[in-house]
């Protein structure tokens, strides 16, 4: 898309000035802007460099003729908020009368930046900058659909809002940026899916995620990405947490493509804490790259990475565990566990636990673990009459479930599970 046909876009989409202007200047800064560095990965060599054409679909009524890959993921009747968008477009968007009456917002990100300007401009692209590299820029310029969640001071959703990403069409814009923005002493848990259409879907899905949690806020973000072999999914998720305020990160990645994905949290407040868990699971030829970085800039701030990953076939996983304390942020805490678990022998996995230290007055640490299915665990299990494919798939389920038991929907956490069974090659039901 060049600067007129995207001045053309923006005008017919109806936004503002200001966000046209920010679009123009990312797009200008991707000129001179390189690939973001994906360690041990080629990304040059993947299907990074073709964003698609925005593919314009009309709004859905309702959800009953949804696609079934949709309708699957919906709980019925939706409780607290949804949201769909369907290749480029938001199509579907319901939130409860209650939580609209409590000053909750839940809409696509156009109509955010249209009816909520000062709001959304405070806080789009400011912990995902453009400038970082081309794809961020690229994402920048091109965006469209998204998610803005906004939650008030002092307002607590008990209920999980939800939206779902589906890509249906080879060749269309699949960039979708989700802005959250939690008010001081607020709460919400937020579950988002990634999902294809169809098997042969072929785009670049080129997403962000940012969140902004005020002082004593709890922010809980689950997301499930399961996108078609021909896709690449490139994502980057971050965080800002002030004073107190609390973000919990539940990342299921089940692409059966090419997948890096970045999620990070930065911990600028006193007492702040970011708790993130990652499951993944690898197969056929996937080149996979995982990455979770907390940074401490507040004192007595708190950190958690757990990173779980399965691989079979001829998959490949290189998994990030990165925490950095500041000079200043004392009394910090920043723990971290990469583990890798390879299914056969032309599997390949790389754990990679980084401690960046500034101060003295901190407890840090880390484990990682790159291996084969435990042999005594197996032989136990099958002593007690279990056969040895149920033997190896319940060690592998305890190997994942300490994320799986963590999702807050019902229906994503079962999605998740048969997500799991599938891609591990079992057809019978998921045991827990």
């Amino acid at each position: 898309m060049n600067a007129d046909d995207l001045c053309a876009w923006s005008r017919a989409k109806a936004e503002p000035q200001w966000l046209l202007e920010q679009r123009l200047q990312a797009l200008k800064q991707a000129e001179n802007l390189e690939l973001p560095e994906v360690e041990k990965m080629k990304l040059e060599r993947w299907d990074i460099y073709e964003h698609g054409d925005y593919k314009a679909e009309n709004m859905w009524p309702g959800l009953q003729g949804a696609h079934e890959a949709v309708h699957s993921l919906v709980n019925f009747p939706v409780e607290g908020g949804l949201i769909v968008q369907h290749n480029s477009d938001v199509v579907y968007t319901e939130l409860s009368a209650d939580l609209a009456a409590q000053g909750v917002i839940l809409t696509d990100l156009h109509t955010a930046a249209r009816e909520h300007g000062e709001l959304v401009q405070r806080y789009l692209g400011q912990v995902v900058k453009p400038e970082e590299h081309w794809l961020s820029a690229v994402h920048s310029a091109v965006w469209s659909g998204g998610v803005f969640l906004y939650i008030p001071d002092g307002v607590e959703v008990e209920v999980p809002l939800q939206a779902i990403f589906y890509s249906s069409m080879s060749g269309a814009c699949f960039a979708p940026h989700i802005l959250i923005v939690a008010g001081n002493n607020s709460k919400i848990s937020y579950v988002d899916n990634c999902i294809s259409g169809r098997e042969d879907i072929k785009v670049l899905h080129n997403g962000v995620l940012e969140v902004f949690a005020g002082a004593g806020s709890k922010v809980q973000v689950a997301s499930v990405h399961q996108l078609a072999a021909p896709t690449t999914d490139f994502t980057q998720r971050r965080a800002v947490v002030l004073a107190d305020g609390a973000v919990e990160w539940i990342i299921g990645e089940m692409n059966n493509g090419y997948t890096a994905a970045d999620t990070k949290t930065l911990l600028q407040g006193n007492g702040s804490t970011s708790d993130a868990k990652v499951i993944a699971v690898g197969s056929g030829s996937q080149k996979l790259s995982y990455t979770t970085q907390a940074q401490h800039f507040g004192r007595s701030s708190v950190s958690q990475m757990i990173t779980r990953a399965v691989m079979r076939e001829e998959a490949t996983a290189i998994i990030n565990g990165i925490t950095k304390i500041e000079k200043g942020a004392t009394n910090c805490d920043g723990q971290q566990t990469e583990r890798i678990l390879m299914l056969s022998p032309k599997a390949r996995g790389d754990a990679n636990p980084i401690l960046l230290i500034d101060e003295d007055d901190v407890t840090a640490g880390h484990a990682a673990s790159v291996g084969q299915v435990n042999a005594e665990q197996i032989y136990y299990l099958m002593s007690r009459g279990i056969s040895r494919n149920e033997a190896e798939y319940l060690v592998i389920f305890g190997f994942l479930a300490p994320v799986i038991s963590e999702i807050p929907l019902e229906g994503v956490r079962s999605r998740l599970q048969d997500l799991v069974e599938r891609k591990l090659g079992r057809s019978h039901e998921f045991k827990s």
